[in-house]
């Protein structure tokens, strides 16, 4: 008779602590699914009624032209739905206590960082000047112990729903996660670093001719054949009157700053901080997001005039930008 071999059964069951470690996850997520159900935000009251300013300060940034958000029979932009709950600085009163114990429980597991992963929105009604917002929202969701390349955590999800002098406006859901920071590996520290790059632009059919343009040190700027309107950032369709046909004009290369901010902090790879990003409006009077040369961060103003210049970033990529002067 030939005796068998022994199986090795380490690569298939795990080992007593494994499964230890297991039960305890498996005891901590019934801990925190405990908290779904329960108020996140009872009876919230949004700070502001619906008002046109905000919409008109939403739009401008957003560089949405859409007639529905002017005018005696305007609209809030569906997705500002948000923006009537937030709190501002000073926060709100209203937030349970529910969700701030469920936080600290995460917390005192090692789960002290938080990323923002997701939103989704419902809309029931549009939002006109004048509605009255109030919102409540509860805990809805919070997933078993999950591993990312950021670390290991817990997704929570909260749904809030908002209503407009008591009707029904919509659903905000929003997600994050809650994690303990992955650990370099000893491999990794060892590496020497390589030096930061630039983000890619993300080039599509859509916005091809723009970085064509770009290569050939011309700043175009798509034309509407329907309605001659001038549009920017690049779109396959008119904003004002839906056309999907367009052509080109080329940008003179002046402008104006019309609001800037100074980035300090987080740094990011490649970037310098601190530096100025700006919206310049240009001559033609569309606007476009980019970095001011030649003048020092601090000196940057609402108002200085710019003129277009192309930096070359490395081998690969040219950019875009626009150098002020103190004078």
């Amino acid at each position: 008779m030939t005796a068998k071999p022994a199986t090795d059964t380490s690569a298939t069951e795990p080992t007593e602590a494994e499964g230890e470690a297991e039960a305890e996850a498996a005891r901590f997520h019934t801990l925190l699914a405990s908290f779904e159900g329960q108020p996140a935000a009872t009876a919230g009251q949004g700070k502001d009624a619906v008002n046109e300013p905000m919409i008109r300060h939403w739009c401008e940034a957003m560089g949405d032209a859409n007639p529905a958000y002017t005018g005696p029979d305007a609209i809030a932009p569906p997705t500002m739905l948000q923006a009537w709950t937030m709190g501002g600085l000073s926060g709100h009163g209203d937030r349970s206590s529910a969700y701030d114990e469920l936080l600290a429980l995460l917390d005192g597991a090692g789960c002290t960082s938080v990323v923002a992963t997701d939103c989704e929105q419902e809309y029931l009604r549009p939002l006109r000047p004048g509605d009255a917002i109030t919102f409540d929202a509860v805990i809805e969701s919070v997933s078993p112990r999950k591993t990312t390349k950021l670390g290991t955590g817990h997704f929570v999800t909260t749904r809030m729903d908002v209503h407009a002098n008591g009707e029904p406006a919509g659903t905000h859901r929003f997600r994050i996660l809650k994690y303990a920071p992955a650990a370099k590996k000893p491999t990794e520290q060892a590496k020497p670093a390589k030096p930061a790059q630039r983000p890619r632009p993300v080039i599509n059919r859509d916005n091809q001719g723009f970085w064509d343009g770009v290569r050939a040190h011309k700043l175009l700027i798509q034309r509407c054949t329907a309605c001659a309107t001038l549009r920017f950032p690049w779109l396959p369709g008119c904003n004002t009157c839906g056309s999907p046909d367009w052509d080109t004009v080329e940008a003179s290369g002046a402008g104006t700053v019309f609001s800037y901010v100074v980035m300090h902090h987080p740094p990011f790879p490649a970037f310098d901080p601190p530096y100025a990003v700006a919206l310049v409006e240009l001559a033609e009077g569309v606007r476009m997001v980019s970095n001011i040369t030649g003048v020092p961060y601090d000196k940057v103003r609402i108002g200085l005039p710019v003129r277009l210049e192309f930096l070359r970033v490395d081998e690969e990529l040219e950019l875009p930008v626009f150098r002020g002067s103190e004078a």
